[in-house]
């Protein structure tokens, strides 16, 4: 009961709330409030600006999550394979997921920097042009990207590795009684099919932090250069806490809040037929 309790408290009676207030005007700070039907969503349907959020949010995810997965996949791999410091990469790759994004983030800034950056310097000492990672809205999303796939690798590593111990040795030994000889023919034959249900873990909850991205947004860009790094929870930001707009800010949390629940049932309906159980 008590655990109910706290679940209905920090839960669903928040998200109610949000609910309830997008369909009102209220303004932060103002106590008179009046309900306006489905005004705000109105608003948010003919807003361009919350389209370009929303796709940029996606075309982030897109890239992100194919990124992470992959990666993590990999150096799940290569981590198993090593006999001897096993654990000592474990921790060196998994600390992004310990660090302080809005501290590393200030990190990347110096990295990135278009002109005292270290990566800008190893492109002229190649002959290459510096480049505006965070000042060319061309290119300020997968700069975004990088770091994301940075921050998301290690955690999906860890994940990937429990579901590599989690694979009885018996089924590579049959497998090489059948004639798997190469480690590739193990790989598609015994690991990936095996390691499927901890895919589709990693794929839902890489997908819902990517979409989820405002820390590196914030600190680095602020929905810029000319909104090429809008996304949708900075966009929720603004128009809640500097815009002052509540009503508005809670429409556009509720619909992304949708989008969220949407996305996260369809990649379990595709995936899931594909996952092996047993």
């Amino acid at each position: 009961m008590p655990a109910s309790v706290l679940m209905l408290a920090t839960l669903l009676l928040p998200i109610f709330f949000v609910f309830v207030l997008s369909f009102t005007n209220y303004e932060l700070g103002n106590l008179e409030l009046s309900f306006t039907g489905l005004e705000n969503y109105m608003r948010l349907f003919q807003d361009s600006r919350y389209w370009k959020a929303l796709w940029q949010t996606l075309q982030y995810a897109l890239i992100v999550v194919p990124g992470s997965v992959l990666l993590g996949l990999v150096l799940a791999l290569l981590v198993q394979s090593i006999q001897r410091g096993r654990k000592l990469y474990q921790f060196l790759f998994f600390l992004p997921v310990t660090a302080t994004l809005v501290a590393m983030a200030t990190v990347w800034k110096y990295l990135l920097h278009g002109t005292i950056g270290p990566v800008n310097h190893l492109l002229n000492s190649l002959g290459f042009a510096s480049v505006e990672f965070f000042g060319d809205p061309d290119i300020v999303l997968y700069s975004l990207s990088i770091i994301g796939i940075w921050q998301l690798a290690g955690f999906n590593m860890v994940l990937f590795i429990a579901g590599l111990m989690a694979i009885p040795q018996d089924m590579y030994d049959a497998a090489r009684m059948d004639g798997a000889d190469h480690p590739l023919d193990r790989l598609f034959n015994v690991t990936l099919p095996l390691l499927s249900p901890t895919m589709l873990f990693v794929i839902v909850t890489s997908s819902i932090t990517a979409v989820k991205v405002f820390d590196t947004v914030a600190v680095l860009t602020q929905g810029g250069p000319q909104g090429g790094s809008d996304v949708i929870l900075y966009s929720i930001y603004l128009e809640g806490f500097q815009y002052l707009r509540t009503g508005h800010a809670a429409a556009m949390t509720v619909t992304f809040l949708l989008l969220i629940l949407v996305m996260s049932w369809v990649q379990t309906k595709i995936i899931d037929k594909k996952v092996h159980y047993s």
